[in-house]
């Protein structure tokens, strides 16, 4: 006989810890897709898809999404709290401040067919930041965390700008400081073509419903 301990999360929903289960009796449970199984815990992000709830750090995603936009969310999910008006400002200036990625890191670019997928040539090179910030980081340290996630905070507006013009074969565009939002990166060849800011809006809503892929799983 062994003792399973009871867990319940935030919700109230409770859990079976089996944990010791196969150290203790060589026995596993069987499961596939994970139908009756709680892959991780997770301080970040809930999300039952039945009954369409999604919560990032308790806060319901339709309430980020009317109210907030990416640099409120990024706030909230790398630092656990939404940002004040000063800490909003201060938030985006470090996030301008990663922005640049390095001359050889856009090489990679360089390489993909124009009619590739902007998703695959996306995930080929932001593999690739790995070699350009492999320093022996310490990364149970909180500061050292809070970096990385501001790198990444940063870069990934460039990268997918870079990935969305070398998918349509043009020709790659720094970012702008006059375009507040990341989201006219894309739109920003010979300075013309300027997202709506409805436009803008509706995709930073979409991605915020789908910032969950990623940090449910931290």
């Amino acid at each position: 006989m062994i003792d399973l301990p009871f867990l319940k999360d935030a919700t109230g929903a409770s859990f079976l810890d089996v944990r010791k289960l196969y150290p203790t009796t060589q026995i596993c449970t069987y499961d596939p897709g994970f139908n009756s199984t709680a892959s991780c815990a997770s301080a970040i992000t809930f999300i039952d898809g039945d009954k369409g709830r999604l919560l990032y750090r308790g806060y319901p995603i339709e309430d980020l999404a009317e109210h907030g936009d990416m640099a409120d969310c990024a706030h909230l999910l790398i630092r656990g709290v939404l940002p004040t008006r000063k800490q909003r400002r201060e938030f985006q200036r470090e996030v301008r401040a990663h922005r640049l990625v390095h001359e050889h890191l856009i090489r990679f670019f360089h390489g993909f067919n124009h009619d590739a997928h902007p998703m695959a040539i996306l995930v080929s090179v932001v593999g690739a930041l790995s070699a350009f910030y492999n320093d022996d980081h310490d990364y149970t340290d909180p500061a050292t965390r809070d970096l990385a996630g501001m790198r990444c905070v940063g870069k990934m507006p460039t990268l997918a700008a870079y990935a969305y013009k070398t998918a349509h074969g043009q020709p790659i565009v720094y970012p702008r400081d006059d375009l507040v939002s990341f989201f006219l990166l894309p739109y920003g060849q010979r300075g013309h073509r300027v997202a709506q800011p409805r436009r803008v809006h509706g995709l930073t809503s979409c991605l915020l419903y789908r910032t969950w892929r990623v940090t449910s799983c931290i």
